[in-house]
């Protein structure tokens, strides 16, 4: 199906991407320490939690609490796999991006592979096992 002009609502772009996570600072580690997010002000909500920015992406993290979903990936889906849910970040060069995870002892879900369409994707879980794709679009 293609947009239209007739269309009651135009979405312009994807705003956010909020998580549930057991840790905002385990999360700020992997988010900032190792993907080169930058953390920006965030509101002062009643509820801990923290947001950073992915280009003009913003991902808000919401600490795990008694009125929020669970942290993590769904407990109904037993196998993280790349064709599960996931949402991805272009990276300059997703092949080095997961030797760099690798270095680091962190265990890939899927490595490096290219699409039919040419780019390379990987995959990898955040500290809550929300599965992230890594993607570079020319390789």
């Amino acid at each position: 199906m293609t947009q239209t002009a007739t269309a009651p609502i135009q979405v312009l772009h994807i705003d956010h991407v909020t998580l549930v996570v057991k840790s905002v600072a385990a999360s700020r580690d992997f988010y900032v320490s190792l993907l080169g997010m930058k953390e920006v002000a965030r509101p002062d909500f009643d509820f801990a939690g923290a947001w950073f920015q992915a280009g003009a992406t913003l991902i808000h993290l919401i600490e795990e609490h008694d009125r929020s979903g669970p942290a993590g990936y769904p407990v109904e889906v037993l196998e993280k796999s790349s064709r599960n849910h996931h949402f991805a970040f272009e990276v300059a060069d997703a092949a080095a991006a997961a030797e760099t995870l690798k270095q680091r002892g962190i265990e890939l879900i899927d490595d490096p592979k290219r699409r039919p369409d040419g780019a390379i994707q990987m995959f990898v879980a955040d500290p809550d096992s929300h599965v992230v794709e890594l993607c570079t679009s020319q390789p």
